[in-house]
């Protein structure tokens, strides 16, 4: 039965971020990811989890200048030096937190409201695809020794315009590409629905491949409770159980209320595979 992380982003905002570890475990959590540790202290949130028999399964390197736009490095010509330096931080804290992978964002190439068949300019293109390759293959190399997934993430563009990688199979180009085991995908269902649907189809296709290091669901179109909205969650859940995968699956969504109010759709699926 598919495993469920808190993502204490998005969910538990009514409490203060280090008090979100104790409401996701009171409301049956085993593990939480979010997107940046790095405003606490390593050994703080280590307390965290050991206090509340938490996993903390994912989060993403330094993505550059968070509050200023910027969202990644990986594919940004000229950057590297700086995607290196926030690799080996990630890495840090992901031994002192036990987290065995680590997101690392693309960033932004194109330009604001462009789309997947809005191309940049060629030569730009293959520079950044270029840089981004190459970051990838030191970062999965890096991260091997530490005994880290490095993952990669495809975003849509009516959220993060410009974000330079949309699709699945543009990901898992990469991957093959790159050809490290340690480096794999993170499918957000909630992204591929808006970029190009057909996820049933996309999970059978995909994660029997490996390739899929972690799962994300949000409801479309609005980023509420997964069971909001246009996907059929419990299906979704069905394919992914039959499919055997063993991964987490990370609750990346934007609570309509309460965190706890909202948790029916979690509650009923699991009270039913019980």
């Amino acid at each position: 039965m598919p495993r469920f992380a808190a993502n204490l982003s998005m969910m538990y905002t009514e409490h203060d971020f280090l008090d979100r570890f104790a409401a996701a475990s009171a409301d049956g959590f085993e593990a939480v990811e979010y997107l940046f540790p790095y405003p606490y202290d390593a050994t703080e949130l280590r307390r965290r989890l050991d206090d509340h028999g938490l996993r903390q399964v994912l989060f993403n390197a330094p993505p550059g200048a968070w509050e200023s736009g910027e969202r990644g490095l990986a594919a940004l010509p000229g950057r590297e030096a700086e995607l290196r330096s926030g690799i080996d931080r990630a890495l840090e804290y992901a031994a002192e937190l036990g987290c065995p992978r680590v997101h690392v964002m693309a960033g932004l190439v194109g330009p604001a409201g462009a789309t997947p068949a809005e191309p940049a300019e060629p030569v730009e293109a293959a520079e950044h695809r270029d840089t981004y390759l190459a970051n990838l293959g030191w970062a999965a190399e890096r991260a091997a020794a530490a005994g880290v997934d490095i993952l990669i993430e495809p975003i849509n563009r009516r959220d993060m315009p410009g974000y330079f990688l949309n699709r699945q199979s543009e990901a898992h180009t990469v991957v093959r590409e790159v050809a490290a085991p340690n480096l794999k995908v993170q499918l957000d269902l909630y992204h591929c629905q808006i970029v190009e649907g057909d996820l049933t189809t996309t999970l059978r296709r995909d994660l029997p491949t490996g390739r899929v290091g972690h799962l994300q669901i949000a409801g479309v179109p609005d980023r509420h409770e997964p069971d909001r909205g246009e996907l059929n969650i419990r299906h979704l859940f069905g394919v992914i159980d039959d499919l055997g995968f063993d991964g987490w699956i990370g609750c990346e969504y934007i609570p309509r209320a309460g965190t706890s109010e909202g948790l029916g759709w979690r509650h009923d699926y699991q009270g039913d595979n019980a």
